[in-house]
């Protein structure tokens, strides 16, 4: 009788196209820099189901509120794989997340993460998991656990997507929010770095897209005068992450509330902190975006409306602060290497109550 093959049978699971013996040399190669992002109160080590963290740490507060937040990176995971450069989409999860929880004045405090691919390439698992573990040391918390899945059948082998989850504290006396803010507080607009990891979508189909599609044709080595770089290198700028200035710009200043500026652009971010009694005006001719967001609108004839419905146009972050602290943070921020102008003014307004009102133009568009 001739032996019949078995899921069981060894190397079947590799014939089917997962390799136990890559995952285990991914993780050999990601634990450094794992260990890196550690915080006191991390118990244990990779290997584990789970990841612990000692709550104990939390008795120093009266009434500690948890806060959660997940995401993902979107389609610039796309400019990775065609720039073969893997280890600053890391920058753009841990943005993602931890700067979403950090606008309710939360510290983050760990941060599990999930990769899926299509095969599991070790240095490239490596690669991912550096970006992610050095983005958490800036963002100040701790990289506690994460699960990478080979899919093959359902994702191309040099494919692959990541996403996370992170927790932060906040004390409930400290929650930042709608509740706070006030007619006469302050906009403070913070620098992005670039495109962040918004609106790809747009951005890939006008510059990369086919000229069949409406698209430029561009390519991710094609070198761009406005950038000073190549296109590649301009769409995988990492995010840049306000955690650390946010938390000391909440503890420093009279700020009311912030707002994470992600899908959707500037203005609509910016109304989901307000309270209903209340607009803002913003003035464009307070600053000028990096010449990324004008070449997207130049080249795909990409109106402003438009452009400011999907992108961030330059600015990553918002504080709402009262007028007597704006000094102050301004220069919290600038001592953490943040750019940062008022950029508008909250108003009592029963006519456009919970709206954000966009006046003026940017310099030279």
């Amino acid at each position: 009788m001739t032996d019949q093959p078995t899921e069981s049978s060894p190397g079947a699971y590799a014939a089917a196209g997962v390799s136990i013996e890559a995952a285990d040399r991914a993780i050999d190669l990601m634990k450094g820099w794992v260990e890196k992002s550690r915080r006191p109160e991390v118990i244990g080590g990779l290997g584990g189901f789970a990841g612990l963290f000692d709550a104990s740490a939390l008795t120093r507060y009266e009434r500690p509120l948890l806060a959660t937040s997940t995401d993902g990176v979107g389609t610039k995971v796309a400019i990775a794989q065609l720039m073969d450069v893997h280890d600053t989409i890391g920058f753009d999860l841990v943005g993602m997340v931890v700067d979403d929880l950090v606008v309710c004045g939360a510290e983050p405090l760990f941060m599990t993460d999930y990769i899926a691919c299509g095969r599991v390439v070790p240095e490239r698992i490596a690669a991912i998991v550096k970006g992610i573990a050095e983005a958490c040391v800036v963002a100040g918390c701790a990289l506690i656990g994460g699960e990478t899945a080979e899919h093959p059948g359902l994702l191309d082998p040099d494919d692959y997507d990541v996403a996370g989850a992170t927790t932060g504290v906040v004390e409930a006396s400290k929650l930042l929010g709608p509740g706070r803010v006030r007619p006469g507080d302050v906009v403070i607009a913070m620098e992005a770095s670039g495109l962040h990891s918004n609106g790809y979508s747009l951005v890939r189909h006008v510059l990369l897209g086919s000229t069949d599609s409406g698209g430029a044709g561009w390519t991710v080595d094609r070198q761009v005068d406005d950038f000073g770089r190549t296109l590649g290198e301009e769409l995988l700028e990492p995010t840049r992450i306000y955690a650390k200035a946010c938390l000391d710009l909440a503890d420093r200043t009279e700020t009311h509330a912030m707002s994470h500026v992600t899908g959707g652009g500037l203005a609509a971010n910016l109304e989901r902190v307000l309270p209903a009694e209340v607009s803002v005006r913003l003035d464009r001719s307070t600053w000028t975006p990096q010449p990324v967001f004008d070449v997207v609108r130049r080249v795909g004839a990409v109106s402003q409306a438009d452009l400011e419905a999907t992108l961030n146009c330059g600015v990553g972050m918002v504080s709402l602060t009262a007028p007597e602290s704006v000094d102050t943070a301004i220069a919290v921020l600038a001592g953490h290497g943040i750019k940062a102008w008022v950029a508008g003014d909250v108003r009592l307004d029963s006519d456009h109550g919970g709206r954000v009102l966009m006046e003026g133009q940017h310099p030279g568009w």
